[in-house]
């Protein structure tokens, strides 16, 4: 089945594919590679494309999409393509210039999606992480509701069709879903999600608020040094998955995938390897059946709540904070 037609009704009237594509990368790889890959992946059928200002592709994601757009291939109401506010952008007044700045990289004249990418302000600036001379990181004091007002005002502007979050607890969706001047809700929040880390209970607080689950690091991750322990256990190699693999003559990668479709959770799939990212569009060609959920429950029972990214930033954070000051209620 094609995926482009599997999408999910979001809380603001707009439709996002369930099956995305992650565009991020580590540094070493060429951007003229992230091109290839996204013409790839949108080749393969992926018509979601979700990229964010910390990855600095989408000068090279936007040449793609333009690309497949001027060969035919798709037009751009096909692609639904998400960005993300950076923490270093969210005083009030520097939000809707940082998305100006993502569409001018681009070259596009809205995103389907723009995020807060991360509920943890930061000194403002260009440099994704200050830190100070002693190398603490800097943080900053914004009031979450402010961000989220000016998030509102972007969608108002026509520059982004939705709003939502990311790596949101519900504590932090609550503070924005209780502001008496709330306009929008967030469509989504997404947040790291697979069978280590299944996130149940705030699937179920988000579903009860018609709020999406979007998971990103649904494979596990692709272990970058930066973000991810190196001793972390590697979830595709999991015997649970790859005897449920044997059993459907598929990977654990397409089970993994297939799990957090089947518990209504929309999934990124990261790869620049041509043949996963082919590969990962047959999570439509098979379903895992009444049978089949009784390992689901094995897949639940798998869950240890296991975060692999952002450890050592929540690591960073933690050693110099100890507390989310940085982002303050009103």
């Amino acid at each position: 089945m094609d995926p482009k037609y599997q999408r999910v009704a979001l809380n603001d009237g707009h439709f996002m594919p369930v099956l995305g594509f992650g565009s991020y990368a580590p540094p070493e790889v060429p951007r003229n590679r992230v091109v290839e890959v996204t013409k790839l992946a949108i080749e393969a059928g992926f018509r979601h494309i979700d990229s964010a200002y910390l990855y600095n592709n989408e000068e090279q994601v936007g040449l793609a999409i333009r690309s497949k757009i001027a060969d035919g291939s798709v037009k751009r109401e096909d692609i639904f393509y998400t960005s993300k506010l950076w923490c270093t952008f969210f005083r009030p007044q520097l939000v809707q210039p940082a998305l100006e700045s993502s569409l001018k990289k681009l070259q596009l004249d809205y995103v389907d999606l723009y995020l807060i990418h991360f509920p943890m302000a930061l000194k403002p600036g260009e440099t994704p992480l200050p830190k100070d001379e002693n190398g603490k990181v800097m943080f900053d004091t914004v009031d979450l509701c402010a961000i989220w007002e000016a998030m509102e005002k972007c969608k108002d502007a026509g520059l982004a069709k939705s709003i939502r979050v990311s790596n949101f607890n519900r504590r932090q969706l609550e503070m924005i879903l209780n502001n008496p001047g709330l306009k929008y809700k967030p469509v989504c929040n997404q947040v790291e999600c697979h069978p280590y880390l299944n996130q149940s209970k705030l699937l179920d607080f988000c579903k009860s608020k018609d709020i999406v689950l979007v998971a990103h690091s649904a494979l596990g991750t692709q272990r970058h040094k930066l973000w991810v322990d190196q001793n972390s256990p590697a979830l595709l190699e999991d015997p649970v998955l790859c005897a449920l693999a044997k059993k459907h003559k598929r990977s654990p990668a397409l089970i993994a995938l297939r799990y957090q479709l089947q518990r209504g959770v929309v999934v990124l799939a990261k790869s620049y390897n041509e043949q996963r990212i082919r590969e990962n569009v047959q999570v439509f060609e098979f379903q895992l059946t009444s049978e089949d959920m009784k390992d689901m429950k094995i897949l639940d029972d798998l869950n240890g709540n296991f975060r692999y990214e952002y450890q050592m930033a929540f690591k960073c954070y933690l050693s110099t904070s100890g507390t989310e000051a940085s982002v303050c209620e009103r």
